[in-house]
């Protein structure tokens, strides 16, 4: 047996994630390269600042700030600097010189994928991604591979770590918001700006790139329906827990008549559901396919060791294809199939209503549900002094008569106040 020559792989960035990457690469060379087929080398680390301090003990001399030669010198370019630019750019110089790809950037998938892979494909390039949703959980290749023959119908993802631990927190201790957001960041779970976790943006990230593989289609993020969990209270956490359920920031990706739909927004999950089960900074995806059924993905959804398991399981899969020769697998091609309004959906609502306590005010509150055609499932009501409060959940129905259903309940004369909407999913 011909022995295959070393593969040099290039590391773009030495953060939390970057740094296990080098130091596995490094540690376990030979291992790998048993795995791979082929030595794997790590020929330099790019980063802007090669004195910083790592998460790792890494040599000195492996550091450089000029990531373009390093490039140009490598089999297999690992990128995790995160962000649009300079990542987009360097992506693409490094598949214009025919080196593979490896990539952590959701950010940069949802808003540049097609162009990305689109450059990959001209060069018989290969450009994986496995560790940009999810973390150390296996969902890119079950979705792009193991389920290509099949029809997945949804996704239900709990796909963001930090806002999980969250909600966790308020669930188990009684904590409000910031004191949950307090406690995660005090743990490293949360960024000093958590902006970009608790608003949604980061799962709205993943859902464009879990739609895109579910359904053989491009879906640009700003198609992506995004609400974060700001607005979620304690008292709502108090009140879905008593009813049995969980609240849980979700992002759902759909097969509509409409269209793909994909959504990031909190919701209600029975507490019976495999999702509701998730605690801490774990995260899930639930798949139900046509043939295969439901099928739940659950693991570690962040953290350097566990998101560089991910990098290096795509590294010795990129090393693979060079032992074993031709261009690297395209992904699928797209079809024609468009993006759903988001009015569109179905689902179903939770509406919390502080009434007048007085005759008529059911039937004056059930003609609004029935004007909008929108079918009440449940009603339970409370009193306290001349005030009542009712928790109203209804059927299956579009987003758009949920909403306006809401709407008239704020301007109908018996109703005081719209305490709480939230959406119910995975009945």
């Amino acid at each position: 047996m011909i022995e295959y020559r070393t593969l040099r792989v290039a590391l773009l960035g030495a953060g939390s994630v970057g740094s296990q990457v080098a130091a596995q690469l490094l540690g376990r060379a030979d291992e790998l390269a048993s795995r791979a087929g082929a030595g794997i080398e790590l020929a330099g680390i790019a980063v802007r600042d090669v004195d910083a301090p790592r998460d790792a003990d890494l040599p000195r001399e492996l550091f450089t700030a000029d990531p373009e030669e390093l490039i140009l010198s490598s089999d297999i370019v690992v990128e995790l600097i995160g962000g649009i630019e300079p990542a987009r750019t360097l992506i693409l110089k490094a598949l214009g010189s025919g080196a593979d790809v490896v990539t952590a950037n959701k950010a940069l998938l949802a808003a540049h994928g097609p162009e990305l892979f689109a450059a990959a494909e001209q060069v018989g390039a290969q450009l994986h991604y496995e560790a940009a949703v999810a973390g150390a959980i296996p969902i890119i290749r079950p979705l792009r591979d193991s389920l290509a023959g099949d029809r997945v119908q949804r996704i239900l993802g709990i796909v963001n770590g930090t806002t999980n631990y969250i909600l966790d927190e308020m669930h188990t201790k009684g904590l409000g918001l910031e004191e949950a957001l307090a406690v995660a960041t005090d743990l490293g779970y949360a960024e000093a700006d958590p902006t970009a976790d608790i608003e949604g943006h980061d799962a709205a990230a993943k859902a464009a790139i879990l739609a895109g593989l579910a359904f053989h289609t491009t879906v640009p993020l700003e198609s992506v329906h995004c609400e974060g969990i700001t607005g979620v209270t304690a008292a709502q956490i108090e009140s879905a827990k008593q009813a049995g359920y969980v609240v849980k920031l979700l992002a759902i990706c759909e097969q509509l008549e409409s269209g793909v739909s994909a959504r990031v927004h909190p919701a209600l999950v029975p507490a019976t559901h495999p999702l509701a089960s998730v605690h801490g900074a774990n995260n899930a995806v639930f798949v139900q396919a046509e043939a295969a059924g439901d099928l739940m993905f659950y693991g570690a959804g962040a953290g350097g060791i566990q998101t560089a398991s991910a990098v290096l399981g795509d590294i010795v899969s990129v090393a693979r294809r060079h032992v074993a020769g031709g261009p690297g697998v395209a992904e699928s091609t797209a079809s024609a199939v468009g993006i759903a309004p988001f009015g569109s959906i179905q689902t179903r609502y939770q509406i919390s209503l502080e009434v007048d306590d007085r005759p008529g005010v059911l039937a004056a509150v059930a003609g609004v549900f029935s004007e909008q055609g929108v079918s009440v499932e449940t009603v339970l009501q409370s009193s306290a002094a001349s005030a009542a409060t009712l928790v109203i959940v209804t059927h299956l129905a579009p987003e758009s008569a949920l909403a306006g259903t809401v709407e008239a309940l704020r301007s109908n004369d018996v109703v005081r106040d719209v305490a709480s909407v939230l959406r119910v999913e995975g009945l």
